[in-house]
């Protein structure tokens, strides 16, 4: 059986992963509800997959943190306590993270591998060169998106699907969260 992989991003309105400027984590949208659900999602066991750059990115913002900074949320602390294989073909281990191996190769092939050899379902967040990549090799199962209600036209860093392939989406599961915040579960398909 072939483990489920799914693509979890967060976004703005127009597409962008982060922003810079006076925008704070979760564009400053965040709610109880949201972070419940997010501790529910990453309850489950799965294996984490990251890119080196996200990988880099998630263990400099840990390690500059405070516990009380909302970049230690226990969804992301329970994010860091998952496994997790890290493609690579830059860094060397082992990594500053806990359970973490870093494969270095194709990210198509070690993904297709990890598929096939996964006991448990695998998740990616972020990583978006990583993911645009797997999801034109058909490998993204789920499409997740969390949707802020923001727009960072002139702000938006970090353009999602810049570049992607272009992919028709079922939408096979929604959810408003905080009465602002959209959750989108797509499967996606090449056009």
């Amino acid at each position: 059986m072939t483990a489920t992989y799914t693509f979890d991003v967060f976004s703005s309105l127009d597409g962008y992963g982060a922003a810079s400027a006076n925008w704070t984590g979760y564009w400053g949208k965040q709610g109880p509800e949201l972070l419940d659900h997010r501790l529910a999602l990453y309850g489950a066991e799965q294996r984490m997959v990251f890119g080196a750059n996200t990988y880099r990115a998630f263990a400099r913002m840990l390690a500059s943190s405070t516990e009380e900074s909302e970049v230690r949320d226990p969804w992301v602390t329970r994010m860091r306590s998952l496994p997790a294989t890290v493609v690579s073909t830059t860094l060397e281990g082992p990594l500053d993270w806990p359970n973490a191996t870093v494969v270095s190769g194709d990210a198509v092939d070690v993904v297709a591998r990890l598929k096939e050899e996964s006991e448990v379902p695998l998740r990616s967040h972020g990583s978006l060169s990583l993911n645009r990549a797997l999801m034109a090799a058909g490998l993204v199962d789920r499409l997740q998106v969390t949707l802020f209600p923001v727009i960072t036209g002139q702000t938006g860093l970090d353009p999602i699907f810049q570049g992607a392939a272009d992919f028709d989406l079922e939408l096979i599961e929604n959810r408003t969260l905080d009465g602002h915040i959209q959750e989108l579960i797509y499967r996606p398909t090449l056009h």
